[in-house]
């Protein structure tokens, strides 16, 4: 009797075990076609034309200037900025405005003498970056480290720069932080130092922004 029992379960467990494994077999494979989609989908999402929006309230522009006694640290705030990516040939277009006289370290007679005598901001109000290409891919949902080439234009001269930055990129937002050095006193600006206070000839900025990116 114990051996016919045993036959019958027997019996009954090999086609139920047949059933399990077909059933693992099929959510195995459907599970690796869901993950081959989302790839190829975030593959053809980054693959594909972009704009990119700079939320001005979302933009934070710093700047460190160090002297023999102590680092000066200020702001300037961005006025606008959109940025257009075609990944396939690198090519990035746009403009990205910064308000020269919004300019400020914190000490109203420094920064009287910065507008007046070094940036001249009556005179030239904006300070532009003009990208023309990226060097390195932009891809979807990781974070991404490129060389932004470009045009920098400041107290009405034009000079070519190249600044690496980091990109985030998320469904339909994005941030992005830079890092450059402006040699301003190469690039014609007075240097502000005085008998008694001598600041560098080179100014660090440090830019962080983040906005909505589009898709045709």
């Amino acid at each position: 009797m114990n051996g016919n029992a045993q036959s019958f379960r027997r019996i009954v467990f090999l086609p139920t075990m047949c059933l399990r494994s077909k059933f693992l077999r099929i959510m195995l494979l459907q599970i690796m076609a869901a993950i081959t989609f989302l790839a190829v989908a975030a593959l053809a999402v980054a693959a594909q034309d972009a704009t990119f929006h700079l939320d001005p309230q979302h933009t934070t522009i710093d700047f460190t200037l160090a002297d023999v006694l102590h680092t000066v640290r200020g702001t300037f705030r961005l006025k606008q900025g959109t940025l257009q990516l075609s990944p396939a040939s690198g090519k990035l277009s746009g403009e990205i405005v910064v308000d020269a006289k919004s300019g400020e370290s914190g000490s109203g007679m420094r920064d009287r003498k910065m507008h007046k005598e070094v940036l001249e901001s009556d005179l030239y109000p904006n300070i532009t970056f003009r990208p023309d290409r990226i060097d390195g891919d932009v891809t979807s949902q990781t974070k991404s480290a490129v060389q932004v080439h470009g045009i920098f234009s400041i107290h009405g001269t034009d000079h070519e720069i190249t600044v690496p930055a980091e990109i985030q990129m998320a469904p339909g937002y994005w941030t992005a932080t830079l890092h450059f050095a402006v040699p301003y006193a190469k690039w014609g600006m007075k240097n502000p130092s005085t008998m008694f206070l001598r600041v560098n000839e080179s100014v660090d900025i440090d830019l962080t922004t983040s906005g909505s990116v589009t898709r045709p």
